[in-house]
């Protein structure tokens, strides 16, 4: 839904989809393929001058998504039919050190890996800007007095301040969340065909260094191909995160109804129309966060499965 150009706008931000689409995956795959053969090249594997001929080849503008996607259920990923395009646009000396040592998971995860630091930073950013609207909120309205309600009935007297100190909270707490995923649950994946690094024989961890070096991303105590916590727990974070904000997504629509009418969305040309009744002014913000927090949600249950699709 989020890379469809008719449903998309409703569901992501520009920038958002920017960072996740087929482009920017692509990119991220030969990155990762990049950085792999000069890791290579750094621990004497791999001829430098190859090396970087490789390299300089690995731009998204040259490959075509279409193309390579169609070809993707053959080998039941796309990294195999990139790996063979990219082979036949590198110098013929150079296309044997393609993809050199590495599986297709490898590259797979690891470029997941570099497509998730650049959405957290996106997302926290995001978050610290909700935070910030809040926090300014709580204190406009700190004495803003409004019926504070329990099981949607009346309850007490409270204030809209307290109540949007509450979604502050809310966000800072995700924000923490998504933050230490960020500084601690990031890694770059190499194994090679079993997770031993035997290819490389006793340069193998030198290459794993030198990958994640080049990638700028943590190496990790073992291969994770097979071990998909740090997912679940990316995963659960988001999810954290989506739930925060749809915290704030329902009290909004709550109290927007006409029969409540407390706080609305900020009003712009068009925002809240009805196609037949032009009297409304309907929670379209509140609705879509809701809408993708579910969406979220349902696929952090889905990434929660540990382990990956082997036993090695």
């Amino acid at each position: 839904m989020t890379t469809s150009d008719l449903f998309g706008p409703m569901f992501s931000t520009p920038e958002m989809r920017a960072l996740t689409s087929d482009a920017a995956w692509l990119q991220a795959m030969l990155d990762a393929e990049a950085a792999l053969v000069r890791a290579c090249a750094s621990a004497g594997l791999v001829p430098a001058s190859a090396a970087e001929a490789i390299a300089a080849c690995c731009d998204a503008s040259r490959f075509d998504a279409v193309t390579i996607g169609q070809e993707a259920p053959a080998g039941g990923n796309p990294i195999i039919p990139l790996v063979e395009a990219l082979i036949t646009i590198v110098p013929p000396d150079a296309a044997r050190w393609v993809h050199f040592g590495a599986t297709s998971q490898d590259i797979l995860d690891t470029a997941a890996m570099l497509i998730m630091r650049r959405a957290l930073d996106l997302l926290l950013d995001d978050l610290a800007r909700a935070a910030e609207a809040c926090a300014a909120l709580a204190e406009t309205h700190a004495d803003t007095v409004m019926a504070a309600r329990t099981l949607l009935q009346q309850a007490v007297p409270t204030t809209f301040g307290l109540k949007a100190a509450g979604w502050l909270m809310g966000l800072a707490e995700a924000h923490a969340s998504l933050a230490r995923v960020r500084q601690e649950r990031l890694a770059v994946q190499l194994g090679g065909a079993a997770g031993t690094l035997a290819v490389y024989g006793d340069a193998g961890l030198a290459v794993l260094d030198a990958f994640a070096s080049q990638l700028n991303l943590p190496v990790p105590p073992t291969p994770w191909h097979t071990n998909r916590v740090r997912i679940a727990e990316i995963a659960a974070a988001l999810a954290i995160a989506a739930g925060a904000c749809a915290k704030i997504g329902l009290d909004v629509a709550l109290l927007m109804q006409t029969e409540v009418g407390e706080v609305f969305e900020p009003a712009s040309l068009g925002k809240g129309r009805s196609s037949a009744m032009p009297h409304k002014r309907n929670p379209v913000g509140a609705v879509a966060i809701s809408a993708s927090a579910r969406q979220a949600q349902s696929f952090a249950a889905l990434l929660a499965t540990v382990h990956g699709p082997t036993d090695d």
